[in-house]
């Protein structure tokens, strides 16, 4: 019972929550950019997905920086080391994605839609790991 309520108290926690917000905007500027510049523009898959990634990376890092994990330094090491990391971890999380997204939308021949939300599920929870364990763990 007692780990439940460790369970609860992380996932209704003001850093999860917050995550979970920005998350689902980031996830939005994601989905919708791909999809308007694959679906409706006839972009490449990977063109598409890649500057949709570019635009949500972007967004994700201020939000995770500032409100989800309150990293407030500016100071140039800490802001580096943030900046790197994030970009780092955010890579690898868009060669999860891509490969994803080919493997399920031209190997497979899965709907679109579904494939793009299948694969930011996933990475956002490779993401929360990588920005809580390895990037912005600065100590207050």
């Amino acid at each position: 019972m007692e780990k439940l309520k460790k369970a609860w108290r992380f996932l209704t926690s003001p850093e999860m929550l917050s995550y979970l917000v920005f998350g689902v905007l980031t996830t939005l500027i994601n989905i919708l950019l791909a999809g308007l510049l694959y679906d409706a523009l006839h972009w490449n898959l990977y063109v598409a997905n890649t500057l949709a990634w570019v635009a949500s990376v972007a967004f994700a890092f201020i939000t995770n920086k500032l409100f989800v994990f309150q990293s407030k330094s500016f100071e140039p090491s800490v802001l580096m080391h943030e900046s790197i990391s994030f970009l780092g971890a955010r890579l690898f999380s868009l060669g999860v994605d891509t490969l994803g997204m080919g493997l399920l939308v031209q190997l497979f021949h899965w709907n679109f839609w579904l494939s793009k939300i299948l694969m930011n599920v996933i990475v956002v929870v490779l993401n929360y790991i990588f920005s809580k364990l390895l990037i912005f763990n600065q100590k207050k």
